[in-house]
């Protein structure tokens, strides 16, 4: 029998869900990216839902991870309808299981020559655009053994992959609610946090919905820094280092990690030989980083070769060089480029980001504390920022993970960031995927306008209050 004094309590919350399931299935199955006025009264109508949800009964943890499942698993039949990608990630997975290195080759050099070398090889090809199938692959190596579990499991139909993908993220997003909530809980900060992660739609579907595998970096992300919070540094480097193997942005943080394994007072001091010296310190510290190169090292040893790092190399490039999509200070520098110059500079632009992304990054871990694990985590998350400000290219589904971090922190920024980006899918709004700047700089706007004023006039504000 149901607890009928339970489903009275809840009778607004349950009412504000089915709403919910209304829309996630309108979104999930009869949405196309193009009907722009559609997916943005549905993203707003999903948010306030959410934001209301989370209001109105953020304590009934049971009910909310209940909600968390059932969104997701709305999905679960429906086809990918703001991202090709998966096209993509099926190919690899089949290009492996019929043994061949997928970052060898272009989809093109076989469709070009006639050769299928997969299942519904031109219905793949087709669907992932010429993008995609003109580049080498860049997923690394678990990412990867995603790919290889959906064709192992259905190798001869794109529905079955997605299904199975999609099932993949959520176990993920599963993990995370696990050594999120633990680690919220180490760190005394309120568990219905990790629920501004769980239950946002932009979560639901960018990831689950559009099937990117930042849920799975995440998920060995958080399961590292709630290890490192418990002072097991071995273990976090390796699951680190898996993290890297989904997706290579959390490469970015490792200098960040300097004071938080220098510093004398530490959590590692509670283990027997912990180091007190030192020279001690920078061989844990060191002895941190090899055993996330080396375990990365591995995880890439099967695919590689000369021609792999080339190819490899090139791929990544140009995301630096080559792409744009929903940038901010780039289409800035961009302007001035056309301005003085007469010609996009996104080559000598794209040559730069890296060297003042790195510098900024030294500054955080050499001038700002962290030390204490949320120290580290807002440090991880502003040297994250900085770099999405930034770069030439960010699509949505990247600011999961500054999501993410900010949940332990004080920071809410990357929340409303994860409401306004939805604005950038205009561009697909017409037939030629141009971006309307103007919608780029509303984003931006309010996107910075929140940021400045949490990182630095609302602190010059406390500080003031205090003396």
């Amino acid at each position: 029998m149901p607890n009928l004094t339970y489903l009275k309590s809840i009778q607004i919350p349950l009412l504000l869900a089915i709403v919910s399931v209304a829309f996630y299935l309108s979104f999930g199955y009869d949405l196309q990216r193009t009907e722009y006025s559609k997916l943005i009264l549905l993203y707003v109508g999903l948010f306030f839902l959410f934001y209301k949800l989370l209001q109105i009964v953020k304590n009934d943890f049971k009910f909310l991870v209940f909600l968390s499942v059932v969104f997701r698993l709305l999905f679960l039949f429906s086809i990918p309808n703001l991202s090709q990608d998966f096209y993509r990630f099926i190919w690899d997975g089949r290009m492996i299981l019929e043994g061949f290195n997928p970052y060898l080759y272009t989809v093109d050099s076989f469709i070009q020559n006639g050769q299928t070398p997969v299942n519904q090889a031109l219905e793949l090809h087709a669907g992932m655009g010429a993008l995609s199938a003109g580049h080498y692959t860049n997923y690394p190596p678990i990412n990867q053994l995603c790919f290889v579990i959906a064709g192992l499991f259905s190798g001869t139909n794109i529905l079955g992959s997605v299904i199975v993908m999609r099932l993949l993220i959520i176990m993920a997003d599963i993990g995370i609610l696990y050594f999120g909530k633990k680690l919220l809980t180490n760190l005394k900060l309120p568990v219905h946090h990790i629920f501004w992660y769980l239950l946002n739609p932009f979560i639901i579907i960018e990831l689950t919905g559009n099937l990117h595998f930042e849920a799975v970096m995440i998920f060995f992300l958080i399961w590292a820094l709630y290890l490192l919070q418990k002072g097991n540094w071995k273990l976090a480097a390796i699951v680190f280092a898996f993290s890297v193997s989904v997706k290579l942005i959390p490469l970015i943080f490792l200098p960040v990690f300097f004071q938080y394994f220098m510093q004398k007072k530490h959590p590692f001091l509670n283990e027997p030989n912990a180091p007190t010296t030192l020279i001690s310190r920078l061989l844990r510290l060191s002895s941190f980083y090899l055993i996330i190169i080396a375990v990365v090292a591995l995880l890439f040893l099967p695919f590689l070769s000369s021609e792999f790092l080339s190819n490899y190399a090139e791929t990544v490039g140009l995301w630096f060089r080559n792409f744009e999509f929903n940038a901010s200070i780039y289409y800035v520098a961009r302007a001035y480029g056309y301005t003085f110059r007469g010609f996009n500079e996104i080559a000598v632009i794209g040559k730069i980001i890296p060297i003042v992304v790195l510098g900024v990054t030294l500054i955080i871990t050499f001038f700002r504390k962290n030390k204490t694990t949320i120290q580290l985590i807002a440090a991880l998350l502003f040297v994250l920022t900085f770099y999405y400000f930034t770069a030439t290219t960010v699509h949505p589904w990247y600011l999961a993970t500054p999501l993410i971090l900010s949940i332990f922190t004080r920071y809410k920024f990357p929340l409303v960031w994860s409401f306004m980006i939805i604005i950038s899918y205009l561009a697909y709004a017409n037939t030629n995927n141009t971006e309307n700047l103007w919608i780029i700089g509303l984003e931006y706007s309010i996107v910075y306008g929140v940021f400045i004023w949490e990182v630095f006039i609302k602190k010059r504000m406390v500080q003031v209050n205090k003396e």
